[in-house]
């Protein structure tokens, strides 16, 4: 695809990524028949395609309307239109700087500013989101049913292993809302990685992995959580920790682009690549070891979900699956695994007529084989399709314990 950036954009330091993208794409429109928002409403601005040709016009003219932006909302950003893609185009990295710069050309309603600035000073911080997360959960057994199903019930507190000798260590990100709502996630990760003579680390310092900010075009927020993140790991680093391993793979696709994010940033350039590489998904690692150890209750038929961001983005779909059917668990797989729940962040806040359709039908898929327990990989996509699924919704690496 030829293309000539608008005088003003062009000295931007994205302008080569973005022309380099742009001139990948052959317009195939292979993206349109495996995007989640094209299948539901059938409009080609509301597909990559589209969008891409949406995103062009602004780079080209340095002009775009609220039009424009409404479709760019709309995406899920799960990025299937990457693994569907035959020139390799990098839709992804597209859509982030071209939401970023339209976003600043464009006005939004007083509503849509309070909801993403109470998500930007909520969501991030697992202080203030576990304490709305707490009042809800007080309130739960007294509330409307479709409030009742948003809030998830509270967890009860497993213990992390103690009085460790193991000499590996590995750290895992604490992360926000899944340190809030679902902390066993990480205490069971931990439990598991005992048993294998590893010990997982939360470094006290990190937190948000950027991603609620940077998708929602706070580069600069997103970009400070990064650096805080880098600078608190650092240490362990050093020390010699082998691997950042991710419990959530929303974290670990923010998490592996840090190198990408920070490349032109003299400070922390080599240390986010060396980041990047580090960054490890949960079941990228445990593939690698010897899982004889782990004498897990293997009751019931497990449906395992592959989120967006561990199978398009982290490139590691099919390593959960392998893991539990190596363990023993019978696992089912429901019909087009390769399309969004609707979760997607903070999609299902901002898009939530959307968000309930494909998580509705996702339930529906993964329920056609009457499983006793759904698993995924991701604390959002755990969230929102527990509110919408009569059956069990859990991190996959809690059948472990």
């Amino acid at each position: 695809m030829q293309t000539n950036l608008h005088p003003s954009l062009a000295d931007h330091p994205d302008a080569p990524v973005v022309e380099s993208i742009l001139r990948s794409c052959v317009h195939c429109g292979f993206c349109n028949a495996t995007c989640p928002t094209y299948q539901a409403l059938g409009d080609e601005r509301d597909g990559p395609r589209g969008r891409i040709y949406l995103m062009k016009q602004f780079f080209e003219t340095g002009e775009v309307t609220a039009a424009t932006r409404t479709h760019l909302d709309r995406c899920l950003t799960c990025r299937n239109c990457e693994t569907t893609c035959p020139s390799g185009v990098q839709y992804g990295k597209l859509a982030d700087v071209g939401r970023y710069l339209i976003e600043q050309k464009t006005e939004r309603s007083i509503t849509e500013k309070l909801v993403r600035t109470a998500l930007l000073n909520v969501l991030p911080y697992p202080e203030r989101f576990g304490f709305f997360l707490r009042v809800g959960q007080a309130f739960r057994p007294v509330m409307p049913s479709a409030l009742k199903q948003k809030t998830p019930p509270k967890q009860t507190a497993m213990p992390w292993p103690t009085n460790s000798t193991n000499t590996r260590k590995m750290l895992v990100l604490r992360g926000c809302a899944q340190a809030a709502a679902t902390p066993n996630t990480n205490a069971a990760a931990a439990n598991v990685f005992a048993k294998l003579g590893i010990d997982l680390v939360e470094a006290p310092e990190a937190g948000c992995c950027g991603a609620a900010n940077y998708h929602l075009q706070d580069h600069d927020g997103g970009i400070d959580k990064m650096k805080a993140n880098i600078d608190a790991w650092w240490p362990y680093i050093e020390a010699g920790a082998e691997a950042i391993v991710m419990t959530a793979s929303g974290c670990g696709a923010m998490v592996q682009d840090y190198g990408h994010v920070l490349r032109n940033d003299n400070d922390y350039a080599e240390k986010a690549a060396k980041v990047s590489t580090l960054c490890r998904d949960i079941s990228d690692v445990l593939l690698d070891e010897d899982l004889s150890t782990i004498k897990a209750d293997k009751a019931g038929k497990i449906a395992v979900h592959c989120p967006c961001t561990l199978q398009h983005a982290m490139k590691q779909g099919g390593k959960v699956e392998a893991i539990l059917q190596t363990l023993g668990f019978e696992t089912v797989t429901g019909k087009d695994p390769h399309l969004c729940c609707g979760s997607a962040g903070t999609y299902s806040v901002l898009q939530p007529k959307l968000a309930k359709q494909l998580g509705q039908q996702k339930v529906a898929n993964l329920t056609a084989h009457a499983p006793d327990t759904i698993v995924t990989s991701n604390i959002g996509c755990q969230l929102h399709l527990g509110s919408l699924s009569s059956t069990p919704v859990k991190h996959w690496i809690e059948l472990l314990v």
